[in-house]
Parts: structure tokens; C-alpha cells; sequence
């Protein structure tokens, strides 16, 4: 024991870690992505600035106002901050710290109690530098929760950048809703104007005899029922709106002119590679790493609470019985006061502490494999979006131009007699639906590709 003792003092000066070697979890994923990414696809989203990925002018300035007068954003930016300032309170204690002091004492000592049998008055001043209660971290529990503050605050920016992307894609959403909603509105009030004119029309046939009250009657409710479509269309878009204001933070007096949606030019050609690539590159899946390595930080600083601690305090600079004297040669003083203690009887406190430490891990643990399989997941279903959508979006546009050219031919069916009026009811009803369809698909193809670019990472 006595010829190991220097090298396990040099050890201990040298100092040591409990925390547990880091490994990476496996990601609990599939190796590749369910379908077949497009071969098509060349642009990497790495080097894919939102700007070039989303062309148009006025949704770049909603997108950039956003990023600077979002309230979420300023509060997630903050908490970078926040764990920037922790961390640098954490990595402060490593070093001691030394201050200027100055101080007199003075006291009174009752006759009764002074050896001259006579009141005795003492006074001291004292100045100089003093050093209280720095640890000798042999154990690496203070490097310990230096780390984890480290890996604290490096989660915090990963998840401003993952706020950050997610603002975008919400912007450009509610912005693509807007204008869907704009274009539905157009077509409702069109709507609403033909049938007014067809049940004028309607009316004044029955009136020479050529149209039964019956005809009538669908066409008022026909129009009745588009008039309570275009009210409900116009609420629809007045919250949309809203809902951009809201996510904008302060709408810009002036914006410049957009696109309408079948111009937006947002193409998904986006390169995708494997899970394990597209996944770590995640700000959202290394936020959770680095909640997970701050875990395993913690067991080190929890497990070494076990261990004695040394600390230290010292003070070096002169005292005197009199101010004036304390500058004087002669007056120095100093003092070194190294202090151990080691935890007897806490009741468990220390042990609970371990034992919060090592489930707080387990959490993190799964946190970070839920979030993962939530990321493969979501760019799994956009993928099989982005291979669906076109072909849903050019067989609705077929499909609105069939029912329009079927409404031409039921209204002269019965302009001619041929057919009642309920056949170009149920024409127009077909028309209606199909063109709204067409448009509700084309704003989902394009939120998709924006949702694409966020789920692989977004440009940074």
C-alpha cells in the first residue's frame, strides 16, 4: 500500500471522472426509408437557403419579418441566453475566486471574564485577499456540472434552430392557406353569382310557362346554399389571415407582390439519403442528444457526492490594531484553512440523488429514441406525399375540367327541354366541388414540400 500511495496521490491531484462513457444510442429506425426516395431529386437541403427555396417575394418578407418579430422565436433565443449564462456560472466554479476584503472587528470583554479583573475593549482591521470555500475536484464532480451545463446550453441552441425551422414552415403554411382560401373565395362568389343569375333565369321561364315551380325551387336552394358556402369560406379566410398576423408578429406596412399558388415554384427536389444521416443532422434529434449527454454528466457529479471533499480557504494581506497602522511594516497576515467532509448519515439523500440522476438518463434516454423514430416517421409520410400528390393534383384538374364541360351540356339539355333542373343542379354541385378539391390539393402538395424541406433539416 505504501508503494502505490504516491501514484494514487498523483492520481487524485491529477483529478478523475465518474461520469459514464458516452455512447450514442442505436437509433431504433429501419436502415432505409419505407418507399423509394425519387432519383430525381439533386438539390441537397444542407446548401438550400429557404430564400431559394421558396421563390416568392412576398412570402420571403412575411418569412424574414417573422424571424425577427416572432414572440416564440425572442423567447427561444432568450433561453440560448439563459443556458449560456448557466453554463458560464457552472464553469466558473472550476477556478477559485478571489476577492478584496476589508474588515474591523471590535469587541467588548466584561471584567468578570478578562484576566486583569477590568473591562477590556479589542479592536482589528484587516485588508487583503481572500479565497472561501474552493474544491479540489478530485472526483470531476465540479467538471462534471460543467459539462452538463455545456451540454445544456448546446441543446438550447439546437432547439432555437428547430424552432426556427418550424417558424418557417408554419409561416409559408398559414401563407399558402391564406392564399387557398383567397382562391376558394374567388370561386364561391363566382358561384354565388351564376346561380343568382340562373335562379332570375329560372323564374322568368316559370313565369311564360316554361319552368315548373320545382325548377324553381332547387334553384333558390341551390343559390341559398352557396350564399351560406361563400359566408362560410369568407370566416375561413378572415382566421387565416389571423393566423398569419399571428405568427408574422408585426405585418409589414408594405409587401411586395405574390404568386398565386399554381406559381409559388416550391419544388420538393430534395436529395434524401439514408435514415441515419437525414436524422442526426436533425436540430431537433441533436437537441435531444445533448439533453442526453447533460443526463449522463449529472450521474458523474451524482456519483461523486459520495466521495470526500476538499475545500479550501486561505487569506493573504496585514491587519492592525489601528487603521492607521495597517499599511505599516510588519502588519502582514495570512491564513489557510483546508477543510474535508464526507457524507455519513443524509438519511439516503445522497443516494436518492444518484438514483434521480440515473432515471433522469433513462428519460433522456428514451426521449432521445422517440424522437427519432417521430422524425423518421414524419419524413417517411412526407416522402410518400411528395410521390402522390402531383398525380392527385392532375387527375382533381381533370376531373373539374370533365364535370365543367358535363354542366355545359345538362344546360342546354335543358334550355332544349330535354332534362330537368336537376341535372344541372347536380352538374354545378360536381363543378363546385371539384374546383375547390383541386385547389385544396394543390396547397397541400405545397405545404408538404415545405414541410419536406423542414423535416430533412432546412438550410442552415
Amino acid at each position: 500500500m505504501n508503494k502505490h500511495l504516491p501514484l494514487l496521490l498523483a492520481a487524485m491531484l491529477a483529478g478523475c471522472s465518474m461520469t459514464p462513457d458516452y455512447t450514442r444510442p442505436v437509433p431504433p429506425v429501419a436502415a432505409s426509408w419505407p418507399a423509394p426516395t425519387d432519383a430525381a431529386a439533386v438539390r441537397q437541403v444542407a446548401a438550400t437557403d429557404w430564400r431559394s427555396f421558396f421563390p416568392d417575394a412576398r412570402l420571403q418578407a412575411l418569412i424574414a419579418t417573422a424571424l425577427e418579430h416572432n414572440r416564440d422565436l425572442r423567447i427561444a433565443i432568450a433561453r440560448v441566453e439563459e443556458a449560456r449564462a448557466q453554463f458560464g456560472i457552472a464553469q466558473a466554479d472550476r477556478l477559485p475566486s478571489v476577492n478584496l476584503a476589508a474588515s474591523r472587528a471590535a469587541a467588548l470583554t466584561p471584567g468578570d471574564l478578562s484576566l486583569t479583573g477590568a473591562p477590556l475593549t479589542s479592536q482589528r482591521y484587516d485588508a487583503g485577499l481572500t479565497m472561501t470555500s474552493f474544491e479540489l475536484d478530485f472526483w470531476g464532480r465540479v467538471k462534471s456540472l460543467s459539462d452538463a451545463g455545456l451540454a445544456s446550453y448546446l441543446a438550447s441552441e439546437e432547439a432555437q434552430r428547430a424552432f426556427r425551422l418550424s417558424l418557417i414552415a408554419d409561416v409559408v403554411n398559414a401563407y399558402l392557406t391564406l392564399l387557398e382560401m383567397d382562391e376558394r373565395v374567388a370561386m364561391a362568389a363566382a358561384t354565388l353569382k351564376s346561380r343568382a343569375e340562373t335562379r332570375t333565369l329560372v323564374e322568368r321561364r316559370r313565369e311564360v310557362g316554361l319552368a315548373s315551380d320545382l325548377d324553381f325551387l332547387q334553384a333558390d336552394g341551390a343559390y341559398e346554399s352557396a350564399r351560406a358556402e361563400a359566408a362560410s369560406l369568407a370566416r375561413q379566410q378572415a382566421a387565416a389571415g389571423n393566423a398569419l398576423v399571428l405568427l408574422v408578429g408585426s405585418m409589414p406596412s408594405a409587401l411586395p407582390a405574390g404568386r398565386p399558388l399554381a406559381e409559388q415554384g416550391i419544388v420538393a427536389d430534395l436529395a434524401v439519403g439514408l435514415p441515419s444521416d437525414v436524422l442526426l443532422s436533425r436540430p431537433d434529434v441533436r437537441a435531444a442528444e445533448q439533453r442526453l449527454i447533460a443526463a449522463n454528466a449529472n450521474i458523474g457529479a451524482a456519483r461523486a457526492a459520495f466521495l470526500p471533499k476538499i475545500l479550501l480557504t486561505a487569506t493573504l494581506g496585514s491587519a492592525s490594531r489601528a487603521l492607521a497602522g495597517l499599511f505599516d511594516a510588519g502588519q502582514a497576515a495570512w491564513s489557510f484553512q483546508p477543510t474535508l467532509s464526507m457524507p455519513l448519515f443524509d438519511y439516503g439523500r445522497t443516494a436518492a440523488n444518484a438514483d434521480l440522476a440515473e432515471a433522469r438518463k433513462t428519460i433522456a434516454v428514451a426521449d432521445y429514441e422517440k424522437t427519432i423514430q417521430q422524425a423518421f416517421r414524419e419524413v417517411a409520410d412526407l416522402l410518400a406525399a411528395r410521390d402522390t400528390y402531383a398525380t392527385q393534383l392532375t387527375a382533381l384538374t381533370a376531373t373539374a375540367q370533365t364535370q365543367a364541360q358535363r354542366l355545359k351540356l345538362a344546360d342546354a339539355r335543358y334550355q332544349a327541354g330535354i332534362s330537368s333542373y336537376l341535372e344541372v343542379l347536380d352538374a354545378q354541385r360536381d363543378v363546385f366541388t371539384a374546383e375547390q378539391a383541386a385547389v385544396q390539393t394543390r396547397r397541400a402538395m405545397l405545404a408538404s414540400s415545405a414541410q419536406l424541406y423542414k423535416a430533412l433539416g432546412g438550410g442552415q
